[in-house]
This record gives structure tokens, C-alpha cells and sequence, in this order.
């Protein structure tokens, strides 16, 4: 993991890389080491797209028919603005293990697709197909790869000098990710146009959106704050704290995960990258509330790294050690978090193991009764393993707990369509 936290206004940097670049941990990780932000890396394009506004280039709410995309006749309803802000309701690129490997792959899935997964600005959906066509967008506008068009426009102005797109295993500085028992994630095929960085550029990035050098702070309003979803939060630019003037942005990619604190009204930046998934997110509020002079607490350990290796061999055995766990070691671990268990029983429903999910969901649906994500999740798993019925009674259940931003409702849409 590699921490870079800065208080701007003592003119003090602290960046402390510790770790190993890949699974063999035999070379150290350095701060010129680039990993792979995850969704932070999606502001990049958000930017992008907000520069050609200021240019005349580009009106987000132009209809994206307008770009001459080959798009069904649905793209004569979404805008950019729809785009930057996941309240499109396009087709999904990623549908449970299918995940294209290739722009060609996506393009096809988004052409052939002819209905909308709901009526664009009536919801919101956070989904890649959203980041792929702002992408091609302002390849279109530009006549620029968008790679081309960011480093240009962006890398290059910043003195980014050790940013670089998708880059392949073996490229300098370059870490791979892997898991708590020492094997390496697979490597990343999906659609281009991911930057990797090391801390020290984010922070460059962060710096020049901060002091509007790249776009006007009514701009970069407007991709903080976004129009569709409750508390103006989960745009392009991640969470926005208006009161606290504190942007929030994570990503996770494989066992890539990041954390960005943009703290405006303190003038504090807290940047967090790591290649083994670490808290990112539980460690980088710790270390602002040190900053500020605030109380904290120490992250509890990990309830999923302590039971996923077992939960691999007997899933039943781990759900009995889980208890016994949580009777001997309650305040050590994080049993308040259904995040937790809720990580292992996606990762089996993703290696195809569902049973195994279904039934560690079944356990975080009796730890956590009132929470409608947890809810939702068991009623993914049922509807995966084809038990419409049993999907419908949680997708319901979720409902009826405050809902999932409109997923419970078109799953149940799905199901009965399936079903006659």
C-alpha cells in the first residue's frame, strides 16, 4: 500500500509506501510505484468532458444521437449530463460474470440492445457503460483517441510524467494486485482507457481540479454534485459533502483498491492506493480525523479476510466459525459491517460457486434483518441460481426495507418476465 496525505496549509507531505509490487514480494513497493485507481480513474474522462463544454465543443444535454454513434434509437433520449451523472439507463456492459474484454465487445452489447433499463434522469445506476460512452464521445468530438486526447489536454500540462494508460504486466513501476493468500489477480481485460498513476501525480490531479486549472469551479460543481440522486452524491467525481466541502472517491479493481479524501474546506488531501486491499476506505477517514484533531478509532481486523480462506474449502464450517468468532472476539473484528460478509458472498457468486453465495448471504441477511443492500444481494444470488420465487420474496423484502435505488424494483420487472 502506498499513503500520500498532505495538510496544504503546514506545507507538509507525508508519503509512506510499504509493501511488495506483486504476489512474489520480492521487490519493495516506491513511491514511484503506479497502480490501478479503479473508478477514480473515471474522472479523467468527466473532465474531459466538462473542457469541451467550456470549449463550445459539447452541450450536456444534447441527445448523444447527435455523435453519430450507431446507437439504437434510445440514444435519442440520453444525454452526456445523463451520462456523467449514471442516470442514463443504458444497457448494462457487465452482467453478472459476462464482462467485455475489448471496446469491440462492448460496442456490440450496447448496439444490439434496443430497451433502456429504465426512463434516463428517473433513476440511477452505476455502471461502466456510462464512462465507455463518455469515452467515445469525445473521441467523436475531438477526432482524438481519448487517450490521446487526456494526455495532451491533461498529462502532459500537469507534468504527470509517470501516468500512463492501461499498461501491460512488465511495464516500469507497474504492481499487480493480489490476495491474501499470495496469488495474483488476473490481469485487467475490459475496455481501454484506464490511467494508472502513482500517489504523487493523483495529487497533481487533485491540486489542479482544486485550483481550477484544468476547469472552472462551476464546472467542477457540476460534476460534484449530481442531480439525480439523493444528497446530489455518486457522480463522476464519487461522494460530495457539501457542508464539509469534502469530495470522497474509491475504486476497486480485483484486489486494487483506492481511497481519495479531498478535504476543500481544511485544505487536507488524503490519497490512499493499494495492491492487496487493505481498509483503504476505514484507514483513510482515520487518518483525516488524526489530522483534524478528532477522536478516532483503530480499524477493526477484517471478518472476510478472516473466514474467506476457510469459507474456499467448507463454507459451512467457516459460518460455524464466524459465530464462534464473534462469542470470543467481538470487539476485535468488524461484525458491524455487513460490507464484510458481504464481499465473500460475492466473490463465491462471481466464481460461480452459488450455492456457497447463497448461503453466506443467507447468514448476512439473519446478522443484519433491517438492511436492504444485504437483502437485495440474497435475492441477486436466488435469481442467479434460477429460484425466481425465492428471489422475488427478498427482492420484495428489499422494498420494503427502503429499497436499492430502483435495482429491486427492475430485477422483480426481470423475473416476471422471465417467468411468463
Amino acid at each position: 500500500m502506498e499513503m500520500f496525505w498532505l495538510p496544504k496549509k503546514e506545507k507538509l507531505s507525508i508519503k509512506n509506501p510499504f509493501g511488495f509490487i506483486d504476489e512474489m514480494k520480492k521487490k519493495s513497493l516506491t513511491k514511484n510505484s503506479i497502480f490501478n485507481f479503479g473508478s477514480i480513474a473515471k474522472e479523467f474522462n468527466a473532465v474531459a468532458i466538462l473542457m469541451l463544454v467550456e470549449r463550445g465543443q459539447l452541450k450536456l444535454d444534447d441527445p448523444i444521437s447527435k455523435y453519430n454513434l450507431d446507437l439504437p434509437k434510445w440514444s435519442e433520449k440520453v444525454t452526456t449530463r445523463h451520462l456523467i451523472n449514471y442516470a442514463s439507463g443504458i444497457p448494462r456492459i457487465e452482467n453478472g460474470l459476462i464482462v467485455p474484454k475489448n471496446d469491440e465487445e462492448a460496442w456490440k452489447i450496447l448496439r444490439k440492445t434496443d430497451t433502456l433499463l429504465f426512463e434516463p434522469g428517473k433513476d440511477y445506476r452505476y455502471d461502466n457503460g456510462n464512462v465507455f460512452l463518455q469515452r467515445r464521445i469525445i473521441e467523436k468530438i475531438t477526432r482524438m483517441t481519448f487517450q490521446d486526447f487526456v494526455t495532451k489536454n491533461i498529462i502532459k500540462p500537469l507534468k504527470m510524467n509517470n501516468s500512463v494508460f492501461d499498461p501491460k504486466f512488465g511495464y516500469k513501476n507497474r504492481t499487480s494486485c493480489y490476495d491474501m493468500d499470495n496469488v495474483r489477480c488476473p490481469e485487467m481485460e475490459f475496455v481501454s482507457g484506464w490511467l494508472w498513476l502513482d500517489t504523487n501525480d493523483m495529487y497533481k490531479w487533485i491540486d489542479a481540479i482544486n485550483h481550477n486549472r484544468l476547469i472552472s469551479r462551476k464546472s467542477f460543481e457540476t460534476l460534484l454534485n449530481n442531480p439525480y440522486t439523493k444528497d446530489h452524491q455518486g457522480g463522476s467525481f464519487g461522494d460530495y459533502f457539501r457542508d464539509e466541502e469534502l469530495q470522497r472517491h474509491n475504486g476497486v479493481s480485483y484486489k486494487f483498491e483506492s481511497l481519495v479524501l479531498n478535504d476543500m474546506k481544511n485544505d487536507v488531501v488524503i490519497i490512499l492506493a493499494s495492491n492487496s486491499r487493505n481498509k483503504v476506505w476505514d484507514l483513510g477517514h482515520v487518518i483525516r480525523d488524526i489530522m483534524l484533531g478528532k477522536t478516532f478509532e483503530i480499524p477493526k481486523k477484517s471478518v472476510y479476510q478472516a473466514l474467506r480462506k476457510e469459507a474456499q474449502t467448507d463454507v459451512n464450517k467457516a459460518i460455524e466459525n464466524y459465530y464462534q468468532l464473534k462469542n470470543t472476539s467481538e470487539k476485535e473484528y468488524s461484525f458491524e459491517n455487513p460490507i464484510e460478509l458481504n464481499t465473500l458472498g460475492y466473490e463465491f457468486l462471481r466464481a460461480g460457486k452459488i450455492n456457497e453465495s447463497i448461503k453466506i448471504f443467507q447468514l448476512v441477511v439473519k446478522e443484519f434483518p433491517n438492511n436492504s443492500s444485504v437483502a437485495d444481494s440474497l435475492g441477486e444470488a436466488y435469481l442467479t441460481n434460477k429460484q425466481y420465487d425465492l428471489a422475488l420474496e427478498w427482492y420484495n423484502k428489499a422494498i420494503s426495507l427502503g429499497g436499492t435505488n430502483g435495482n429491486a424494483e427492475r430485477m422483480i420487472e426481470k423475473i416476471k418476465a422471465l417467468k411468463n
